[in-house]
């Protein structure tokens, strides 16, 4: 469902190390509405599942997607650049229709 490519998964294990989060945690992503294409992505860490969650684990990274954020979500890859033209987590969503320029937002 969602895909971690090898530079997201470095810098996610480089996190949470850095961060000392427990073993049992993992990368909690979801959809929510705002930013300037109507639904932003939100990434946090995070160690509690809760009943709606589905746990999906690829690349050695165990990731949560809420139950309303799944169909946004769907063949998302979840990439890290660490370039000069900007820094940071980045979602490759092929559901989406528009993303704006800063890729934080998008609409389906």
């Amino acid at each position: 469902m969602i895909k971690v490519k090898d530079s997201a998964k470095e810098k996610i294990l480089s996190l949470l190390s850095e961060d000392g989060k427990p073993a049992d945690s993992f990368v909690r992503v979801g959809v929510k509405g705002g930013g300037c294409s109507g639904l932003m992505y939100n990434l946090e860490f995070d160690s509690e599942l809760k009943e709606e969650d589905k746990l999906i684990e690829d690349n050695g990274v165990k990731i949560v997607v809420d139950k309303k954020s799944v169909l946004y979500l769907v063949g998302t890859e979840l990439d890290f650049s660490d370039g000069l033209n900007g820094k940071g987590f980045s979602f490759i969503n092929p559901n989406a229709s528009r993303t704006c320029g800063c890729g934080e937002s998008f609409s389906i």
